[in-house]
């Protein structure tokens, strides 16, 4: 294959204004980041929400929850960033509308609700699959002692749950980051956006994209040991925290 390497080409300026290739991709990486950090804290809340809301006595509750899983779930995610952004502005009224397509970083808002969305579902299977696993003698214990069932969820099944669901969760947070590439379907000036607008510029494809792949690897592998450190930290000793046993899918 006749191809020109130049690994300096990161550290010359790039046509973009940014500064070097090397800003471009730095850029892009904050973007990313931002991106996923706060549609992970959307879904996770969202999550935890619908998740234990399916796992509750009242069937009518259940079944909306349900049908909030199914319905996010079951729709690629490509498919939902082109209906928050290209759609849904011309359901609203005009002036609603008008004023969803003149917002300031649009692409940004956009991604982080579709992700919010999108993920929240994955999450709340998880956190329903982690209460579910839990002995039956949780919640008695928790009825027992004359709690409520709020309180009951919020100071005993919950705090549980969620130490059993920690290595799912791990794998869609990290997916959460990853799928924040679809994105630059809408204009998000992302990690992958700004790769490609890289070897757009400079032709080298091969350099930008393995610079964009080592960053990826990079992060989640922070990610990852960061989570098996918060896993050790509130493990309770003798009891289950591995996801296996949940049936979580």
């Amino acid at each position: 294959m006749n191809y020109n390497w130049n690994w300096r080409i990161f550290w010359e300026n790039s046509p973009d204004g940014v500064g070097t290739y090397m800003d471009t991709l730095w850029s892009g990486l904050i973007w990313t980041l931002a991106t996923a950090l706060t549609a992970w804290i959307m879904a996770l809340v969202l999550g935890a929400i619908i998740g234990t809301i399916r796992t509750m006595p009242n069937k009518w509750a259940a079944r909306l929850a349900n049908g909030y899983v199914e319905l996010f779930r079951n729709i690629p995610l490509l498919v939902q960033m082109f209906l928050w952004y290209f759609v849904m502005p011309e359901l609203v009224p005009a002036h609603l509308g008008d004023w969803l397509k003149a917002m300031p970083n649009a692409p940004f808002i956009t991604a982080v609700v579709c992700l919010g969305f999108f993920t929240s579902s994955r999450v709340a299977v998880q956190v329903s699959a982690g209460i579910n696993a839990l002995p039956r003698g949780q919640k008695l214990a928790g009825t027992a002692l004359g709690l409520t069932l709020p309180q009951t969820y919020r100071y005993v099944l919950l705090p549980m749950a969620f130490r059993i669901v920690i290595p799912p969760l791990t794998s869609e947070f990290l997916n959460i980051i990853k799928n924040s590439s679809v994105a630059l379907t809408i204009g998000l000036m992302e990690l992958t956006a700004r790769a490609r607008s890289m070897q757009e510029f400079s032709f080298q494809v091969f350099e930008a994209f393995t610079a964009a792949t080592i960053i990826y690897v990079l992060v989640n592998v922070v990610v990852v040991n960061l989570m098996r450190a918060i896993e050790k930290k509130v493990a309770i000793p003798g009891f289950i925290t591995s996801a296996s046993s949940t049936g979580a899918h």
